[in-house]
């Protein structure tokens, strides 16, 4: 029991930090969007990869597909292009890659 309840809390604060950080990504390009939208941003990426890695497992084709999904729901939750949601999740992939080395994270895509 406890470790389900670890699990959650640990998946939660993932989820925060995540949020957080697609937040102040999309805001340095512009979008109106608030932390709502950053927090749906990041549970519907958690989900398009952990079904996509469930279904293919994980690797580069994983990853590519689950990319492609995660872009057309950042289209949809930011009305915006592809050349845009591209430079965005670009720079989002780089800035958690840069906090998952100071902060402990869950395994999987932030």
């Amino acid at each position: 029991m406890v470790s389900y309840v670890a699990a959650v809390i640990s998946f939660i604060v993932a989820l925060i930090i995540s949020a957080i950080i697609i937040f102040v990504i999309t805001k340095l390009f512009g979008e109106t969007e608030g932390l709502g939208t950053a927090l749906v941003a990041a549970f519907v990426g958690t989900i398009i990869y952990t079904i996509v890695y469930y279904f293919l497992g994980q690797g580069l084709i994983a990853a590519f597909i689950g990319g492609i999904f995660w872009l057309l729901a950042l289209q949809h939750l930011y009305k915006i292009g592809w050349i845009k949601s591209l430079l965005i999740a670009i720079v989002i992939w780089v800035v958690t890659s840069i906090a998952s080395w100071f902060l402990p994270t869950l395994i999987g895509p932030v």
